[in-house]
């Protein structure tokens, strides 16, 4: 019997050296020979659409960088809130380059590269509506996306404030704002600061409320994969990349927030 055991752990162990390695996500996006990625259109210049309803912004250039250096055409999705991160786990999506916040409590369900941007939570206000602090939104309405950042912000720092809710703060959020519905918003600066540019009627509070790393996001389970992605960025950040894509969409006197590739 002891013989037999023997012989069969030998067997055991010669199988498991010849037995091919798992298939990573990289192989699986090649094998289907396109990588699905969801970008949020909800507002400029982070990703919007353009007059022939093309997706557009910033983001949206990282996403077709990213396809390129996967060798694979994109299929663009427009997500927000809460959708970007349960279509990345239920496998609907293979990577979320959505302005996603790279927060420890979102870490629990997905994984995140290091940042390829940074934003801030910032106020933007109707000049009409006598707000110049956190303290003044007591009784104002404030927009905020579903599932954002923002919503647990101003839940915590002015609970007084009547919340509405959209799904996609451009174009619904940015709507009521324009149209006096609302009285404020909370976005992150990278949207809101650019919307006070396009807007006479509108202006920002002028503190950064958080400087948040906005990283890719991806399923768990493919560290490699994670790795890889880390990578890209570096790539991205140190060739020039990301300077010459924030400037293109807020401006060549912009100062890019700086990042810190690892590689």
């Amino acid at each position: 019997m002891k013989r037999i055991l023997t012989a069969i752990a030998a067997l055991a162990l010669v199988a498991g050296a010849v037995a091919p390695a798992a298939a990573g996500k990289i192989d699986d996006i090649r094998s289907a020979g396109k990588v699905r990625i969801g970008v949020s259109l909800g507002g400029e210049p982070i990703g919007f659409r353009d007059p022939q309803n093309n997706p557009v912004g910033y983001d949206v250039d990282v996403a077709n960088r990213l396809a390129e250096k996967l060798g694979v055409p994109v299929e663009l999705t427009d997500v927000s809130g809460d959708a970007r991160i349960s279509m990345l786990v239920s496998g609907q999506l293979d990577i979320v380059v959505a302005n996603t916040s790279a927060t420890l409590e979102r870490a629990k369900t997905v994984d995140f590269s290091i940042p390829y941007n940074r934003a801030g939570l910032r106020v933007i206000v109707r000049k009409d509506a006598g707000i110049s602090s956190l303290a003044d939104l007591a009784g104002k309405s404030v927009v905020v996306g579903r599932g954002t950042t923002g919503e647990a912000f101003i839940k915590r720092e002015a609970p007084g404030a009547t919340i509405a809710y959209v799904d996609n703060f451009a174009p619904d959020g940015v709507l009521q704002l324009q149209q006096g519905r609302v009285q404020a918003a909370v976005e992150d600066s990278s949207l809101v600061d650019y919307l006070a540019t396009q807007n006479d009627q509108l202006v920002t509070l002028p503190d950064l409320y958080s400087n948040d790393p906005i990283g890719i996001a991806v399923a768990k389970g493919d560290p490699e994969f994670v790795r890889w992605l880390d990578m890209f960025v570096s790539d991205y950040v140190q060739s020039g990349a990301y300077e010459a894509n924030y400037k293109k969409w807020w401006g060549e006197n912009a100062n890019p927030p700086k990042l810190n590739p690892l590689w």
